[in-house]
């Protein structure tokens, strides 16, 4: 029976200033850590830069293309798996969510707009002018890493912040094309969702919480998102279930009883009409 792994950032063997932050050569990285290459998840931020090579990216079901210039950028729980040439390189960087939080005191890693919750997108793709001139930071961050000089978590730390920046203003031009009056609050609805989805699945529920009337949250959720409310919950739920039904040791039955749902039956009926396949036939086709 397969159960797919989460790993923390002590797994990788940490070359840094503490246990809560990991940086090598994606080339490197493959050479002691060939098991990313199989389905997992991490309980820490992910953020990676393609310089070489090619290949595809799963990232919760969805597939992507890896190419130089490729960035993905993965919040803790995101299930994913890589398929890379031998000639892959680049820089993986793995850090905790509390140690850039605790550093930085005001601001959020959550703020940056690629960490959404309900509006991700996991992949940024830089133009070859926009590769080169982002190598260095990430060259220097590695430096530092192995290097033990004073301030260097400051340095790293402030150096991570400066990619943060450079990302969140390509992401904003590619992604987010505006900056629109109800992104804080679609903000605000996708972290509760995050919180809430396995014990409240009513729409109402949600524009309670947000003081806001449930039609003003639909036509919310249908500018930014092109969804309704209870559809924005439902697809939470669906890959959940989708990462759960990857852990063999879990029946269907039970991955229904822990979402929520204390009827099997209807909860068959509701992956279905979701995914057009069954949690069986989903489970299966992954094997």
């Amino acid at each position: 029976m397969k159960k797919y792994p989460i790993y923390n950032i002590q797994q990788f063997n940490c070359n840094s200033v503490n246990s809560d932050f990991y940086i090598n050569t994606f080339k490197n990285h493959l050479v002691t850590h060939s098991f990313v290459e199989k389905p997992h998840r991490h309980d820490f931020y992910l953020l990676v830069f393609f310089t070489a090579g090619s290949g595809s990216h799963e990232v919760d079901f969805d597939k992507f293309k890896v190419q130089p210039g490729s960035i993905f950028v993965l919040q803790p729980g995101q299930m994913h798996h890589w398929n890379l040439s031998e000639d892959v390189d680049g820089f993986v960087v793995f850090y905790s969510k509390e140690m850039y939080n605790l550093y930085f005191g005001q601001k959020d890693v959550d703020s940056f707009p690629f960490y959404f919750s309900v509006n991700t997108k996991s992949e940024i793709l830089l133009t070859d002018q926009e590769s080169i001139a982002l190598q260095p930071l990430f060259k220097m961050m590695l430096a530092e890493s192995l290097e033990n000089k004073i301030f260097k978590q400051d340095k790293i730390l402030n150096l991570l912040d400066c990619i943060h920046i450079e990302l969140a203003r390509k992401y904003n031009e590619t992604v987010v094309p505006e900056v629109h009056a109800y992104n804080s609050k679609i903000k605000q609805f996708g972290q509760l969702v995050e919180k809430k989805f396995i014990d409240e699945k009513a729409a109402s529920f949600y524009a309670d919480a947000l003081n806001i009337s449930l039609k003003h949250l639909n036509r919310i959720c249908n500018e930014i998102l092109k969804k309704t409310t209870t559809q924005v919950i439902t697809d939470r739920i669906i890959l959940e279930a989708k990462r759960m039904l990857m852990n063999k040791n879990l029946t269907i039955n039970e991955i229904a009883t822990k979402l929520g749902y204390d009827d099997y039956s209807y909860f068959v009926r509701l992956f279905k009409k979701n995914t057009s396949m069954t949690p069986k036939g989903f489970r299966l086709s992954k094997q």
